[in-house]
């Protein structure tokens, strides 16, 4: 229509719109916080935690934790009330002339950079070469570059050394790894890394550990980034229950127990795949899959995918609709891995929806 605006997509929307409010026999397959968490052990030391809320937060033992972890100095880690927070002060602390986004991905960058009056290129990947990073297509004049990995919501895992070939003096490197434990021995993570410069990596806690509710997460990156994000962060960010979640995350049982679930994630998602591959639309065409999928989710392509999804939804299922991420459109779906039995109910009613 002559004089119309373009489509924008609507940033604030995240997964779990998809089933606030909603009926709880509706099958979660929209938010990718891993199903069956948080576990025990780690409620029982949330819980422990709460004998201290008297006093004020203290997040020296959780920083050294995280340190030790990654095998980084203190100094290199900031504690933030989940990933979200940490983009909000990369995008009040850090001066940037030429911010640069690269989509699809999770919208929560872009929105609080632009909150923060900061004119925001994008960069798209494309489906036809798999939304895979090409470093030679961010602009050699940006200084400040986000980008995910694995990339929520097309679950691709860029190679590592493709990711650091995006750093260079004067530039602020930001790589969103908030589902790098979701991946088996985090082989693609520059989060130990402290060659590469103007490196800013983000951690969540919330998606392997079921701590959505609690907010934590972390930032690492040189002594002088941190302390501009400290700066501009406010007093006692974190409360006492998150920093004992944050501690206790890092203790070497728990790093095991991460791993054992990201193997599991990885044949539940080869099961998904699995599924999907025997189903096709009433045109006889495949669901089309972004592959290779190294995530607790996968980006799927039908067509009517708007109309499939609120068939699914009839049918007892949410799933995360794909218009809201730059770079896509709504003929795109994300799906949660979930356990088999959860996938094959989820082909069977997905199986209807395609057919109407």
């Amino acid at each position: 229509m002559p004089g119309s605006r373009p489509y924008e997509p609507d940033l604030r929307h995240h997964g779990d719109a998809e089933v606030r409010g909603a009926d709880p026999g509706l099958t979660d397959l929209a938010v990718n916080v891993r199903a069956g968490t948080p576990p025990a052990w780690l409620k029982a030391r949330i819980a422990a935690s709460l004998d201290g809320l008297a006093a004020y937060p203290d997040g020296g033992p959780a920083r050294r934790a995280v340190a030790a972890r990654h095998g980084l100095p203190p100094e290199r880690v900031l504690l933030t009330a989940g990933a979200a927070e940490a983009f909000v002060l990369i995008a009040r602390a850090v001066r940037a002339r030429r911010p640069v986004v690269v989509h699809p991905q999770f919208t929560e960058p872009e929105a609080a950079l632009r909150d923060a009056g900061h004119p925001v290129e994008r960069v798209l990947l494309t489906e036809r070469d798999g939304f895979r990073l090409a470093a030679g297509a961010v602009p050699d004049e940006a200084d400040l570059v986000v980008v995910g990995n694995p990339t929520n919501p097309t679950s691709v895992l860029h190679p590592a050394a493709e990711v650091a070939r995006l750093a260079r003096p004067g530039r602020t490197l930001v790589v969103d790894e908030a589902f790098m434990d979701a991946v088996p021995g985090e082989h693609a993570s520059l989060a130990s890394r402290t060659d590469v410069p103007g490196l800013v990596v983000l951690r969540s806690l919330t998606k392997t550990w079921g701590l959505a509710g609690l907010r934590i997460g972390y930032v690492l990156a040189a002594p002088e980034i941190i302390a501009d994000l400290e700066r501009a962060q406010p007093l006692w960010p974190v409360s006492g229950p998150a920093l004992a979640a944050a501690e206790a995350c890092c203790e070497p049982a728990a790093l095991a127990e991460a791993e054992a679930a990201a193997r599991q994630v990885a044949a539940d998602r080869a099961h998904l795949l699995a599924r999907l591959a025997e189903l096709r639309g009433p045109d006889g065409r495949e669901v089309r899959v972004v592959g290779p999928a190294e995530g607790p989710f996968v980006l799927i392509r039908l067509p009517d995918a708007t109309a499939v999804r609120a068939r699914l939804r009839a049918l007892g299922f949410a799933v995360r609709r794909g218009d809201t991420f730059p770079g896509l459109g709504p003929e795109w779906l994300r799906l949660a891995v979930r356990d088999r039995a959860t996938t094959d109910r989820f082909a069977e009613a997905l199986a209807k929806a395609l057919t109407g």
